[in-house]
């Protein structure tokens, strides 16, 4: 199931990051980077945010100190994408107290195939 997030979207060149369904969908056959920066709020759990491409997932980040009221976890990865891919965020574990405004998830080309 894909993780519903409300994202601020500050650059989507060529538009194929969807809003509405918080996925971006490759627009051609080539390898893209992807990075994402989730902060914990003011919770005394672990959080676990996966990427996804294509439904499984690809990369986790964790943040669970119990004894800090804000903690980030992030990661990064270059994937090889075809036409069609499709990479989401996918909150696995804990919930993120305050949303998403304080989180990022960037992608894009770096060389077409």
């Amino acid at each position: 199931s894909v993780c519903l997030f409300t994202f601020q979207v500050l650059v989507n060149i060529g538009n194929h990051f969807d809003l509405a369904s918080s996925i971006f969908v490759a627009p051609r056959k080539g390898i893209y980077s992807f990075s994402f920066h989730v902060v914990k709020v003011y919770n005394r759990q672990t959080i676990q945010v996966s990427l996804m491409q294509n439904g499984y997932p690809v990369i986790s980040a964790f943040a669970g100190d119990q004894d800090v009221t804000r903690e980030a976890a992030s990661n990064g990865v270059l994937l090889h994408m075809e036409r069609e891919d499709k990479v989401h965020l996918k909150l696995e574990r804990g919930n993120l107290m305050g949303g998403w405004k304080y989180s990022t998830f960037s992608g894009f080309l770096v060389f077409p195939l």
